[in-house]
């Protein structure tokens, strides 16, 4: 095996590393967003029953 080709695998080795770091990290924030999810919906739930109180809406 020649060096160029070694240093092809290697490049390509790296790429796919960082790649699958970022596909978690991305996950990770996305499953974050979710675990927010309902607590942004009691939230909403309550500004709307406030508003339609106060006859806003």
């Amino acid at each position: 095996m020649e060096a160029e080709d070694l240093l092809k695998l290697i490049l390509v080795l790296v790429v796919a590393w960082l790649v699958i770091g970022l596909l978690g990290e991305v996950l990770e924030l996305f499953t974050g967003l979710l675990g927010l999810l309902p607590d942004l919906l009691g939230v909403v739930i309550v500004v709307l029953v406030i508003l339609w109180l106060l006859d806003r809406l």
